[in-house]
């Protein structure tokens, strides 16, 4: 099945995937959507927070739903100039190919044509191993199920970004919100774009702390998730 390449409405590209007919990212805007989900709601929040003044020096994010790598190419960018290493894991079960990766447009939209060569690295390392693609920002890409994921208690920020409740329900449920809920330490932070009544509670139930926040403005409600 081939996936189709759209332009969103911010001028970057999304894919829409042909089996589950749902986009990877926002068709109001691929990047519109990472820079206020992710970013801003989640790792710049973090960052910032006093309830977690420990993080000094390094930053650890898991990605649910790695697919074009748009989140954490954008993670790389935002990060530069701030005194802090990253080191990034993205779990995805179908890696986009590398021929549809070549022909997205995030370098160009997010002024960072100087930048392709990292953009594309990130699609090219291998698999299953990490990788210092910059002095600042370490990755490493899982092809694995995520009801199979057995690290805890060692992410800051879980950037949720997998196919929503009507495409994938199985991935919304209690039962994956608690591999989530034991992967972060502690006040660790979950963000996603998807703010449905089920997922929320869901998570709840869990023991997350979860706020509903007004989202991006093609969105009205946006969710993060805290592990208090």
């Amino acid at each position: 099945m081939k996936l189709k390449i759209e332009i969103t409405k911010d001028g970057s590209t999304t894919l829409l995937h042909p089996k589950y007919q749902t986009h990877y990212h926002s068709v109001f805007g691929a990047i519109e959507e990472s820079d206020f989900v992710y970013i801003n709601t989640g790792l710049l929040y973090v960052l910032s927070s006093e309830i977690r003044q420990e993080i000094k020096q390094s930053c650890s994010v898991l990605e649910v739903g790695f697919g074009t790598g748009l989140n954490a190419f954008n993670t790389l960018l935002k990060t530069e100039s701030l005194p802090i290493n990253i080191d990034y894991l993205g779990v995805e079960t179908n890696p986009v190919p590398l021929n549809i990766i070549k022909k997205l447009n995030y370098p160009e939209q997010l002024l960072a044509n100087h930048k392709t060569d990292i953009f594309n690295k990130i699609h090219d390392v291998s698999w299953q191993e990490k990788h210092q693609l910059t002095k600042q920002f370490s990755l490493e890409k899982r092809q694995e199920d995520i009801f199979n994921f057995k690290i805890t208690n060692q992410y800051d920020v879980i950037y949720f970004d997998a196919f929503g409740p009507d495409a994938q329900p199985e991935l919304w449920t209690a039962k994956i919100f608690k591999i989530m809920y034991a992967a972060l330490k502690t006040q660790g932070v979950l963000v996603t774009y998807c703010a449905q009544g089920n997922a929320r509670r869901a998570m709840q139930s869990v023991g997350f702390k979860v706020s509903r926040l007004p989202g991006p403005p093609s969105k009205r409600h946006i969710l993060r998730a805290v592990k208090e």
